[in-house]
């Protein structure tokens, strides 16, 4: 089997080498696929993001927290598990927000 580079063959090997430009800002490749590309990146602040998933992991936490008979009783107590997980996975990437933002890797 030859897995050399033919002729046409681009650097991902999909074989398109020429594309079209739309007014949008979209390239259209001969197969007749939209591909958009952005000129900059979304900037988005992680810290507040994370908290607010975290935020509403903690709450889903404690709202479960009085039926754990109930949730034991039908095996959903992965439930109030998970909840748990969640909170606690999102305030340990806190101190990673916070070296990562440091360092400029972060918006």
């Amino acid at each position: 089997m030859n897995n050399s580079p033919q002729a046409g063959d681009t650097a991902s090997g999909s074989g398109h080498t020429d594309r079209t430009g739309d007014a949008d800002g979209s390239t259209v490749s001969n197969a007749g696929t939209a591909e958009y590309h952005c000129d900059q990146m979304l900037s988005v602040d992680a810290r507040k993001v994370v908290l607010v998933g975290a935020a509403l992991f903690f709450v889903a936490f404690v709202v479960l927290l009085p039926f754990w008979s109930w949730l034991g009783r039908h095996d959903h107590r992965v439930w109030l598990w998970t909840a748990l997980a969640g909170w606690l996975m999102g305030m340990a990437a806190m101190p990673l927000i916070r070296k990562h933002t440091g360092e400029g890797r972060l918006g």
